[in-house]
């Protein structure tokens, strides 16, 4: 405990900054475990896909999705599921909902605003499109 107190008395911003992030870790665990949002591995996702026909919204930009995406995935921005206009979406309310993003890191808000406009089974893709094609699963181009 002493050379603790000795360490944070000699280096105060470095132990400011390792207690923000240590927040910081715990405030994300505690969020993820208590969400609605699950996680969703590549294999999993294929299955809903296909057994239980889930929708797709892929959140990347327009050009990005057409270099390639999902098959039958939806285009959706960010903010338009934060505003409330989920377009064709709207009509899945009772199917699967898997949210894509390129490497899966910031698909999590807009899947909580999913849950929030009223979806049930919202997803979060693992590692998202990079993943998907790393596994060399198919991607379809658009025009």
């Amino acid at each position: 405990m002493q050379e603790i107190m000795q360490f944070v008395g000699n280096y105060p911003i470095l132990s400011l900054v390792w207690v923000v992030l240590l927040g910081a870790v715990i405030f994300t665990t505690f969020q993820s475990r208590f969400s609605k949002v699950g996680d969703i591995a590549r294999g999993e996702a294929v299955r809903l896909i296909n057994k239980e026909d889930a929708v797709i919204v892929d959140l990347r930009k327009r050009d990005d999705y057409r270099k390639g995406h999902i098959a039958n995935s939806l285009n959706l921005a960010a903010s338009d599921i934060k505003s409330g206009n989920l377009g064709e979406l709207e009509k899945a309310k009772g199917k699967p909902v898997i949210v894509v993003f390129a490497s899966g890191t910031t698909s999590r808000d807009p899947a909580q605003n999913l849950i929030k406009a009223g979806f049930d089974q919202v997803y979060v893709l693992k590692e998202g499109i990079s993943g998907w094609s790393r596994e060399n699963l198919p991607l379809v181009r658009s025009k």
